[in-house]
């Protein structure tokens, strides 16, 4: 058993080239759902399904750093170019045979939040992008 305490964040900027951005995240979730078809015949009385189409989605969030290959940097390029990105999470850091999750996603947006106590935040949704099946994998 482990905590979520050392987790690794690469994002690809509008170039393709993947960068850590882990010091600006302050908190992600992502979940892999599939599809799943109800096929229940009338003869039934509890629900019957077939599994169908894998997916992903993740949200990142974290503190606003413009500082060059950082978090603002990857994302400010959202809104005017339309290439897949590589999101890497290394839940528990990059040290080898740590697992790791990696897809090509569409990031959706780029939300910048200025609080009224000043914070300055973002959120940045994503989708899976390309129809490979999403499977976890090691350092």
């Amino acid at each position: 058993k482990v905590s979520g305490l050392g987790a690794a964040i690469k994002v690809a900027d509008a170039s393709s080239v993947l960068q850590t951005i882990t010091n600006d995240v302050t908190d992600y979730n992502f979940a892999t759902p599939m599809a799943v078809q109800d096929v229940t015949g009338v003869d039934k009385f509890s629900h019957e399904r077939l599994l169908l189409l894998g997916d992903f989605t993740v949200t990142l969030k974290g503190v606003t750093n413009y500082a060059a290959n950082m978090s603002h940097a990857v994302f400010s390029t959202i809104s005017s170019t339309r290439v897949n990105r590589a999101v890497e999470i290394d839940p528990i850091g990059t040290t080898t045979g740590n697992p790791k999750l990696t897809n090509n996603c569409v990031l959706t947006d780029y939300q910048m939040t200025r609080a009224n106590t000043g914070a300055d935040t973002w959120q940045v949704p994503g989708s899976l992008a390309d129809g490979a099946t999403v499977t976890w994998s090691t350092n």
